[in-house]
């Protein structure tokens, strides 16, 4: 899988800005978090770990991020970011009790997002692709949920005016998601996954992918 890179790379090509404009800062590696005035957006990317972990670094991004939207940087949570911002506010995460969900999946986009700024140009049903095994259990209050699947009803939401969550992987292309889906092997079949129609089922996802360049948009609008 690692032949395509990680996620900061997988989604600073999908935002598609100037690598010189992007600072990458691993906290898992103790990166130090910046200020929020110091920010012009900022993206928390997926991850291989959980949010119900609580490990030391993970604890510390949830505890940066109600600053980020006090002075209303523009955030994007992508599957353990979206799991981590809702965390951060109040929300519940954890253990998805019918298991993982994997591949390319058609989400459903609800009313609410007509009027928002990074969803409203987007089809009412549109493919994505998922893996995850943890899950927002309970939005956090004041929150308006996107859009959702029968399996997965919190699959996007938004806090405030500028900070989303997105459970699906806008980042990923179709190469990324069969290598991840193939690298995951063993641990989806004992999880009772046939993998060979999930492969099969893998298809392009322009529209989730239009998401990461909009938010670029936003931020560069906001600077």
């Amino acid at each position: 899988m690692h032949e395509f890179g990680d996620f900061d790379s997988w989604t600073i090509n999908g935002l598609g800005a100037d690598d010189a404009d992007i600072m990458v800062i691993n906290a898992e590696h103790g990166d130090l978090l910046p200020d929020a005035d110091e920010c012009a957006g900022v993206v928390v990317t997926g991850s291989h770990v959980m949010v119900t972990d609580n490990l030391p670094w993970s604890v510390k991004v949830a505890e940066w991020i109600p600053s980020l939207l006090e002075k209303e940087v523009p955030f994007l949570g992508i599957c353990y970011g979206h799991q981590l911002l809702a965390h951060s506010l109040g929300g519940k995460v954890g253990f998805h009790p019918e298991g993982i969900e994997v591949g390319t999946v058609d989400i459903n986009l609800l009313p609410e997002c007509a009027a928002d700024s990074l969803f409203r140009s987007l089809p009412s049903t549109l493919p994505v692709h998922v893996i995850h095994s943890q899950t927002v259990i309970i939005l956090p209050k004041g929150a308006v949920r996107f859009a959702m699947t029968p399996f997965e009803p919190n699959h996007a939401f938004r806090v405030g005016r500028c900070a989303w969550g997105v459970q699906f992987h806008p980042e990923y292309t179709v190469d990324i998601m069969r290598s991840y889906i193939i690298n995951e092997k063993e641990d989806l079949t004992r999880e009772g996954i046939n993998i060979r129609p999930v492969l099969y089922s893998i298809k392009e996802t322009p529209a989730s992918s239009s998401i990461l360049r909009r938010f670029n948009e936003i931020v560069m609008m906001r600077c």
